[in-house]
């Protein structure tokens, strides 16, 4: 679907490729950058395949053999990168549940990627926090990586939300949620709730401080 001149020239500068604004994201658009698509905000990258550097670092220090061919769920799909690293940069399959809440991401993501992936994708377009409160299936493996433009919704650093998200997990699986730590005031919100809630939840979390954030793991067993 991106004309191969706009592939090359993604390696000079980004190459802007179709805008999908929509009433939960007024800039949305996708773009080109070193042959890599990316789903972008007016402040900030929602996807950017397997160049998705938080998560491909976590994934990076995670043993994946424990979610070969078992149930996950991604809060705050985007256009699949977490499906797309862990299918081309780390070789594991899985069975995937995507929640999002914009339907003009998931129309991106079906025009651009969604033939790309070999795992079975389910895909739902909800409110990732009804979603936690509702769902009553378990996961090896749940992503939070919720954002609007460049900030978490409050209600996702309310522990409600992190307690739905807990009892979906299987007793040995693993939660991964995505926090920002780009400014002072990013690292503060998310320590904050790290100490505060997220370890009230799961008493031996961790925090692995990956480029601008700070990812929040369940527990550390997973850990290489």
């Amino acid at each position: 679907m991106v004309p191969t001149w706009k592939k090359y020239l993604s390696y000079i500068k980004e190459m802007h490729i179709e805008s999908a604004p929509s009433d939960i994201n007024p800039h949305l658009y996708v773009s080109m950058e070193k042959g890599k698509l990316q789903l972008c905000t007016q402040n900030a990258i929602y996807s950017y395949g397997e160049n998705y550097h938080n998560f491909a670092e976590t994934f990076a220090q995670l043993d994946l053999t424990h979610i070969s061919n078992e149930e996950v769920l991604i809060l705050g799909f985007g256009l699949g990168s977490i499906p797309i690293l862990l299918e081309n940069s780390f070789g594991t399959s899985a069975q995937y549940t995507g929640i999002e809440l914009d339907e003009n991401v998931l129309y991106l993501y079906d025009k651009y990627v969604g033939d790309t992936i070999q795992s079975p994708i389910q895909l739902i377009c909800a409110n990732a926090e009804i979603y936690a409160a509702t769902c009553q299936q378990k996961y090896k493996l749940i992503c939070s990586d919720i954002f609007l433009d460049n900030e978490i919704p409050d209600a996702f650093f309310e522990l409600d939300y992190i307690e739905h998200v807990a009892r979906l997990v299987d007793s040995d699986g693993l939660v991964i949620l995505n926090t920002l730590a780009l400014t002072e005031a990013n690292q503060q919100q998310s320590d904050a709730y790290f100490e505060q809630i997220f370890k009230k939840v799961f008493p031996e979390a961790i925090k692995l401080e990956v480029h601008h954030n700070y990812m929040l793991l369940s527990h550390k067993t997973w850990l290489q």
